[in-house]
């Protein structure tokens, strides 16, 4: 039996990835743009908004979320418009692009998570969410 504990959330977490970033370097985009183009589907996004609550939730320097929006509208994925606070959105080309990671990802999860019976990947996900807001609440007491 595993312990559940940060090391065992953190393997299956880039186990994942590594297969997320497989799947998707054909398309051209790595993880934090897939992240971006995620943020965007839902239709265009205020630009400092977005970078932050992009790097509040990779812990990340907000420079590195702006590099993924210009990565993303130097591939002609998004594009901002030129109003005096920016808003990001996708093209049509990053809508395509954003479906094919869609797919992607329910392929991966539908492998990994297959033979999961549901009562039990519904207390794993309660379990993971309480960990992550208490982590985030400790975090935030401690900044």
């Amino acid at each position: 039996m595993s312990t559940l504990n940060g090391q065992v959330i953190g393997q299956a977490h880039f186990a994942t990835r590594a297969l997320l970033e497989h799947a998707i370097a054909p398309l051209g985009v790595d993880f934090g743009q897939v992240l971006a183009l995620n943020a965007l589907t839902a239709g265009p996004v205020d630009r400092t908004p977005l970078v932050r609550r992009l790097a509040r939730a990779r812990r990340v320097d907000e420079s590195g979320v702006h590099e993924a929006i210009v990565g993303l509208v130097d591939a002609g994925l998004a594009r901002l418009d030129d109003a005096t606070e920016p808003r990001v959105s996708l093209t049509d080309a990053g809508h395509r692009t954003q479906a094919r990671v869609a797919e992607a990802v329910g392929d991966i999860t539908a492998r990994l998570y297959a033979d999961i019976p549901p009562a039990e990947a519904d207390v794993a996900a309660r379990v993971l969410t309480l960990v992550t807001e208490r982590a985030n609440e400790e975090l935030a007491a401690v900044a």
